[in-house]
């Protein structure tokens, strides 16, 4: 399980550790950062698919998502003696993203990109990309490593280093070119589990969404992140996953009506003599089903992350909706980034769910009353 995650210049994280939980809700008011945390985890999981430059390239470049306030407040900026300026910078310009559990952690580093080297100027560099076993960082756990274009592995035999890469590409990280099963076994293992992350926050229920269209019906043990294949995710749930649980959590939330799947979704509702097609669901009705099949997948991924799961949602639903989540807990680790206060009060309510507030202060996002755990980043 990741029990520390951590974000230092991207958008209003300036620079952020937080504890994470089996399950971990993230609440706070608009405009807190909760999304900024959301896409900081997306920006990890896009390092082990090799796309986290393209990611920041889509999001307006390395420039547009840096922390946009000074490198450090002084105390009489806080106090408001002083106004807030910039200051002489004492570090390089940092976007670092890390995570750590009981057995391994990563951290990586992205700069701006040396001048001239590159006829994309504006693509942001990885400089510095660290692999260590247990929760934090030090010389002596360290596993790999990657300074510039040099990537070096520790021998699993002896303990010595050896050399994997001496012109490694400012865009490629050393988890897809240097993950091997002899001696970066590993960082394979470990990248083989952050590409098994799944997040959700694109579940369609408009009218012309592909829910509602009759599909394919093969098997399909993991939901799409549109909910395009929902049919044949609950049909295959009911085939080799809990069906009992998926009737339980419809029946739950719906008043004893059932769903069944295949290459089409239908419910069945007391008092009605036809089932009904997805094409005549309520928004709110199809998002729930298209959670459930995410939640109860027969494949439960070893992190699961939801932003905002309330949209669409009537509140009579966000109390089912905690149950489910708690259900899904039990086998995956989740992380439900949320505003809805039910959905909220729900979750907190006497389960051990780690609840993460954010709050800004002077357009820093800061956790409130939450302890910041151990934490030590490469140095460049």
């Amino acid at each position: 399980m990741i029990d520390r995650i951590a974000i230092a210049g991207y958008r209003s994280l300036r620079d952020v550790v937080l504890p994470l939980g089996q399950l971990t809700l993230v609440t706070g008011p608009n405009g807190s950062g909760k999304s900024s945390l959301y896409r900081g985890l997306r920006l990890l999981a896009d390092v082990a698919q090799g796309g986290v430059v393209r990611s920041l390239a889509a999001e307006g470049g390395l420039e547009s998502t840096l922390w946009a306030g000074p490198e450090a407040f002084g105390r009489a900026m806080k106090t408001g003696e002083h106004p807030v300026q910039g200051t002489v910078r004492k570090h390089p310009v940092h976007l670092r993203l890390g995570f750590a559990g009981n057995d391994h952690g990563y951290a990586i580093d992205l700069g701006l990109p040396t001048p001239g080297a590159s006829p994309f100027g504006h693509d942001p560099e990885i400089k510095v990309e660290a692999v260590w076993t247990g929760g934090r960082l030090a010389n002596r756990n360290l596993i790999a490593e990657r300074r510039g274009p040099m990537v070096r592995v520790r021998r699993q035999d002896d303990g010595t280093w050896r050399t994997s890469f001496e012109q490694l590409s400012s865009f490629d990280s050393m988890m897809t070119h240097c993950a091997d099963p002899v001696d970066g076994l590993e960082l394979l293992t470990l990248r083989e589990r952050m590409r098994g992350w799944r997040f959700y926050d694109q579940l369609r229920t408009d009218r012309d969404a592909p829910a509602r269209r009759a599909q394919v019906g093969t098997f399909t043990p993991v939901l799409a992140g549109d909910g395009s294949d929902v049919a044949a995710a609950i049909r295959t749930i009911q085939a080799i996953g809990d069906g009992g649980a998926l009737d339980d959590t419809i029946a739950d939330a719906f008043d004893g009506a059932t769903i069944d799947g295949g290459a089409e979704l239908r419910m069945r509702q007391p008092g009605l003599l036809r089932p009904l097609g997805a094409a005549e669901l309520s928004d709110g009705t199809l998002r729930y089903i298209l959670l459930a099949a995410a939640l109860l997948s027969p494949r439960p991924p070893e992190l699961m992350v939801l932003n905002e799961p309330e949209s669409s949602l009537h509140p009579s639903l966000l109390a089912p909706l905690a149950r489910l989540l708690r259900l899904a807990a039990q086998r995956s680790q989740i992380v439900v980034v949320s505003h809805a206060e039910r959905l909220v009060s729900a979750l907190s309510d006497g389960w051990g769910t780690e609840t993460i507030r954010l709050s800004k202060e002077l357009g820093e996002t800061v956790a409130e009353e939450v302890a910041a755990p151990a934490w030590e980043w490469p140095v460049r």
